[in-house]
């Protein structure tokens, strides 16, 4: 059995998640065939390891909050509408040039500790879906796995008390139906924050060939 503490801590999470999830998680995620190979030339099968499966988690939860936001408002709204909403606090994504693998762990647990925060709105707003609380209980689990990777977590600051309540004051708002969308959009977001963090981790990691 392999020895590496990586391996260790991916089935350790794994199974933590599959315990606590109400459905399966899925053998690779939306963006990449990081699971099983498909045999294609360039095909690469990525080792287990803790980060992609945390993920994997949030990404396949955030994915049925598509399906959720359409049978809502089908005929009504397109999903991307969602894209047009512009909230400040939201982090920027982390690019694929001059971004260090270091960096973009930064990048997203400073991203990520505010979408917990900001989940905690949209729990409020969509009360009847299992989808926010899920997603947020996956996001902290993905921050301490994080931390785990990278050099120096410490240098990241914590959120304040102050800081969240301003956090949650900024995507309060005394119209219903905008605070409602305010809500949809934060997962909207989140799902292509950590889908970009995801694919520029994938590209620092992957490994170099050299040709014949």
């Amino acid at each position: 059995m392999p020895s590496n503490p990586d391996w260790i801590s991916a089935v350790t999470l794994a199974a933590l998640l599959l315990c606590t999830s109400g459905f399966p998680l899925p053998d690779a995620s939306p963006d990449s065939p990081d699971g099983d190979p498909s045999g294609e030339e360039g095909a690469t099968e990525w080792p287990v390891d803790s980060l992609r499966t945390a993920l994997k988690a949030v990404l396949h939860t955030t994915e049925h909050h598509r399906e959720e936001f359409e049978d809502e408002f089908r005929g009504m709204l397109d999903y991307d509408y969602l894209d047009h909403y512009r909230i400040p606090s939201l982090p920027a994504l982390c690019p694929f040039s001059n971004f260090s693998k270091e960096a973009c762990f930064i990048r997203l647990l400073q991203g990520l500790r505010v979408y917990s925060v900001l989940l905690k709105h949209v729990a409020q707003e969509i009360p009847n879906s299992f989808i926010p609380t899920k997603t947020r209980h996956y996001v902290n689990l993905l921050i301490t796995v994080i931390q785990e990777k990278m050099k120096a977590p410490g240098e990241v600051s914590d959120i304040t008390n102050s800081m969240e309540e301003q956090l949650l004051r900024e995507v309060n708002n005394s119209d219903n139906f905008h605070r409602k969308m305010t809500a949809h959009s934060i997962l909207y977001k989140l799902h292509h924050f950590l889908i970009r963090g995801k694919r520029v981790i994938d590209k620092r990691e992957k490994p170099k060939t050299t040709g014949v």
